[in-house]
């Protein structure tokens, strides 16, 4: 049957770092050893050696390849240039499923699909914010615009994924609620990362893992565990484990505040090898969507304090004593030293283990995507297989 053939996905995006590229690694193995062809097409000019490494791991499962070309953060005329080098990548590739990811990568998607329709091509065309554009103020001068040219480019989408309760509403509130499809499919995580990680003997009591950038709270972390050691009466420990274009500001913060010997700045690392040397993980966010640290932290078996943004109160609870407010140093301090002195903090915040394991793993994650994917190449108007034979 039509229905049963292997699809051709392409996943578009930008940034080849963060969540949003393990969102897609996840999809795209999980659904490669499914049968499926799957691509991806993101940014040339950002990530690293470890990145390198994250796409060398993931390059196996991609019959479709990995397309970079440079997509530059803000918007400008170099869009041009990467829309067309990506549209003429694309069409080759004759794809089934355009799945864009965070606002470049939709706009990537969903116009190019929309061009491919031009010549009665039907590919199917989704899009995930995962945050991105959501994060602007609504009554911004920039964040009007950006809504406007969300709501302007639903007009090209099949379907809208959000990760989170959160981020769907979040959208319903600052563009709008969508005229056509929008489903809820929360991030999960491969079942085998469902085991605790031992903490080593000489593991630091604190750890900051994630980009150097203030949205993500660095610095509100480094404020936070100077006060929790007031707090606790003791000498803490800590690690800041990650990259990022601030990361030079962090550096000379916690020179400036005398913590050199207690704060660590280590670089990217895989998730698991940094759990193993801290005993409780801090996410103190401005803003997220549904930041995969919080679910691999917990799956791993490791306490977790985290600020009350994005998806997070969905996945620890809105009333976890495990949550504060974002942009709180001092309400982060004091959770951070709860944590640290009071032995039955962990348990008695952090979430049933079975329950988490039922709601995100990777195992439902891409059952629902790729169900979503089959329902929308169904009724295709060119099936892409015929036209890839003529």
């Amino acid at each position: 049957m039509a229905s049963e053939r292997p699809l051709r996905i392409l996943h578009c995006f930008r940034s080849p770092v963060g969540g949003i590229f393990r969102h897609v690694r996840d999809l795209a193995e999980a659904h490669a050893k499914a049968g499926h062809q799957v691509g991806i097409l993101c940014d040339s000019i950002t990530g690293g050696a470890y990145e390198e490494s994250l796409f060398d791991e993931v390059r196996p499962h991609l019959a479709l390849g990995v397309l970079r070309v440079p997509i530059h953060r803000g918007i400008g005329p170099s869009d041009i240039g990467a829309l067309w080098r990506s549209y003429k990548e694309i069409r080759n590739l004759q794809p089934d499923v355009l799945h864009g990811h965070g606002a470049k990568g939709g706009a990537l998607a969903r116009i190019i699909g929309s061009a491919l329709r031009v010549n009665k091509y039907r590919v199917a065309r989704l899009y995930s914010p995962h945050g991105g554009s959501l994060h602007f103020p609504r009554k911004s001068l920039a964040g009007a615009f950006i809504f406007r040219l969300e709501r302007l480019q639903e007009r090209l989408t099949d379907a809208l994924v959000f990760v989170c309760d959160f981020e769907r509403q979040t959208y319903f509130a600052k563009v709008g609620r969508p005229p056509g499809r929008n489903e809820l499919i929360y991030n999960g995580i491969d079942d085998g990362e469902f085991e605790r990680t031992a903490t080593r003997p000489d593991a630091v009591d604190l750890l900051y893992i994630g980009m150097m950038r203030d949205l993500k709270g660095p610095d509100l972390f480094i404020e936070g565990f100077a006060a929790a050691e007031r707090i606790a009466g003791r000498r803490l420990s800590a690690l800041m484990i990650g990259d990022g274009p601030q990361q030079r500001q962090y550096e000379e913060m916690i020179l400036r505040m005398g913590l050199g010997d207690r704060i660590r700045m280590f670089p990217a690392m895989k998730a698991r090898e940094a759990f193993a040397l801290a005993r409780l993980v801090v996410i103190p966010s401005r803003a997220e969507s549904m930041p995969y640290i919080l679910l691999e932290a917990l799956a791993a078996g490791k306490p977790v304090i985290a600020t009350r943004v994005g998806g997070m109160p969905e996945v620890l609870g809105a009333g976890s004593e495990a949550l504060v407010e974002p942009g709180d140093a001092g309400a982060l301090a004091a959770v951070m030293a709860a944590g640290i002195v009071d032995e039955e903090w962990a348990v008695r915040t952090m979430p049933d283990a079975a329950r988490f394991k039922s709601r995100f793993a990777a195992s439902v994650m891409t059952k629902h995507v790729m169900q979503l994917y089959r329902e929308l190449t169904e009724d295709s108007l060119v099936p892409a297989a015929r036209l890839r034979t003529t």
